[in-house]
């Protein structure tokens, strides 16, 4: 079984941001990570998964995806993202990503557990410090998707 523990941070909300991620198989262990110099917190949860799960290479083996983010357990376990999709996304928050997410949760058939942020997980306060470290980098790049949709929007 693969677990992926994952996290994301935006300092502001919206403001720089930043995702973490744990990909643990056997012995094997992979930290992933990257940031955002404007972006909001839930897309960071989110890009977190869709990075976990971009990184396997192996299909046919099993996967549980630990976050402490509602907004992501809640719309994949309570089936509110087939909703969305059906009603293409209309006024849904994060579309871009969760249109990247559904190939993946296809391919994978993820299961997902939620556990309690800042609660002194191991995995989830170091997925925790890597979002945080990743927000607060130089030069961070865009996050395209979430300025375009600020861009539309006025």
């Amino acid at each position: 079984m693969i677990r992926i523990y994952t996290d994301g941070a935006a300092q502001g909300n919206p403001g720089p941001g930043g995702y973490g991620v744990i990909l643990k198989f056997n012995d094997a262990v992979k930290e992933l990570y990257g940031g955002f110099r404007l972006t909001t917190n839930n897309r960071m949860e989110l890009l977190a998964v869709i990075a976990g799960l971009e990184a396997i290479t192996k299909d046919g083996i099993s996967i549980t995806i630990y976050s402490d983010s509602k907004y992501v357990v809640d719309a994949i376990e309570k089936k509110w993202l087939w909703g969305w999709e059906a009603k293409n996304f209309t006024k849904k928050a994060n579309a871009d990503l969760w249109r990247r997410y559904i190939p993946l949760h296809k391919r994978y058939n993820p299961k997902f557990s939620w556990i309690r942020g800042h609660a002194g997980h191991p995995e989830n306060e170091r997925c925790d410090q890597l979002a945080v470290r990743a927000s607060q980098g130089f030069a961070l790049p865009p996050d395209v998707g979430y300025e375009a949709s600020q861009k539309s929007a006025i």
